[in-house]
């Protein structure tokens, strides 16, 4: 499932071909929406922005096109005539007078009015965006000590989006090793200082993945990496990564484990229990 980056990242593409472009023609294929395709054509896309996995379409008509990817939904642009090529199963289209962007897959689609955007089940749920720049490390601290959250072994905590809004799997095992936390501690198991480095961690790798398309290790082990022929899947993260490989820091084999029927990487020397 893509996760927090990877849904901004697709949001940051949308936009530059629809935002202030009139909508020439829309295409809703999930019955509960299908009433909305003369509502929109003709409206102008005004901002594409995200809520942890879920992506949010405004336009200029006080509408909102909610989107969550799931599994297997997948966003794809391209410069009109031209249409993608994919065999996928269409959801949405919004074509302007030059380009398309175009929904496949995805099965969690909605359209709301915009002061109606708070009470929609997902949203009203989850819990800060790990992205937005709002979110500060003073703020995930403040979780991590509550009682909601501190007994909660980190493996699974990880994953809730009720927690923190856009990690998942490997955004999870790359914050946990950076961090040194083993995935069965709680919050309540470490001292401040501990959980306060969690928390600059869990900023410092999400935004790094943001702005680097999905690398989580520092730049300058990246670039060793990639000089020395490694490639670039192996290269990406520091421990989610085919496990056996030797970890970066101690050279220790990394381990897998499944927490929340999803695998999880660690070092057992780097982050011991």
């Amino acid at each position: 499932m893509p996760e927090g980056p990877e849904i901004r990242l697709a949001a940051d593409k949308i936009a530059r071909v629809l935002i202030g472009e009139p909508l020439r023609k829309v295409i809703l294929t999930p019955p509960l929406i299908q009433d909305y395709e003369e509502v929109l054509r003709g409206a102008t896309v005004t901002a594409v922005d995200t809520r942890g996995k879920a992506m949010l379409t405004h336009f200029d008509n006080g509408l909102v096109m909610y989107s969550h990817n799931q599994l297997y939904g997948r966003w794809y642009t391209s410069k009109l005539p031209k249409l993608p090529k994919t065999t996928r199963s269409l959801r949405v289209a919004f074509d302007t007078d030059s380009h398309t962007a175009r929904l496949y897959s995805a099965t969690d689609i909605d359209i709301l009015e915009r002061d109606k955007l708070a009470q929609h089940p997902f949203l009203r749920a989850i819990g800060p965006d790990v992205l937005d720049k709002k979110t500060t490390a003073a703020k995930i601290l403040k979780r991590l000590k509550s009682d909601r959250f501190s007994g909660r072994a980190f493996g699974n905590l990880y994953l809730d989006q009720h927690f923190l809004a856009g990690i998942g799997n490997y955004l999870r095992s790359e914050i946990l090793w950076c961090a040194g936390v083993f995935p069965t501690s709680r919050p309540r198991d470490l001292g401040d200082e501990r959980l306060k480095k969690l928390a600059g961690e869990t900023l410092k790798i999400s935004r790094r993945s943001y702005k680097t398309r999905g690398i989580t290790v520092t730049p300058s082990l990246a670039k060793r990496l990639r000089n020395s022929g490694t490639r670039y899947a192996d290269y990406r993260h520091f421990v989610f990564t085919p496990d056996g490989q030797p970890c970066y820091v101690c050279g220790s084999s990394v381990e897998r484990t499944d927490v929340g029927s999803r695998k999880l990487f660690y070092c057992p020397t780097c982050q011991q229990r």
